[in-house]
């Protein structure tokens, strides 16, 4: 449990992570530089439920915003918390851009 701001939330407190930069790759793939510098890969592609069905065309996918280190599509309709992408996403290293990008 921690405090913030006098609101009591349960868990462990989590780093403020934020979007910097983005690139969409190919296949759904998102290249992701995070306010840790990291860079990580995200797959669209595994995103469940109908809110994200938009995501499936390539041209929406690449209309996106960061807004305050919150990626956005569709004027904000669609979002996905930086700490979501953070967590199911996986380090780019060399062998990753073979894959994704080759």
């Amino acid at each position: 449990m921690y405090i913030i701001d006098d609101v009591c939330y349960a868990g462990e407190k989590t780093q403020n992570i934020k979007v910097k930069e983005a690139k969409v790759l190919r296949g759904g793939m998102l290249l992701l530089t995070f306010s840790t510098e990291e860079q990580r890969l995200f797959d669209t592609t595994l995103l469940k439920g109908s809110a994200f069905e938009p995501l499936k065309d390539e041209k929406v996918l690449e209309d996106f915003n960061i807004f305050h280190g919150v990626m956005t599509w569709m004027n904000g309709d669609i979002d996905i918390a930086p700490e979501t992408m953070y967590a199911d996403s996986y380090p780019y290293t060399a062998q990753s851009a073979s894959i994704a990008v080759g």
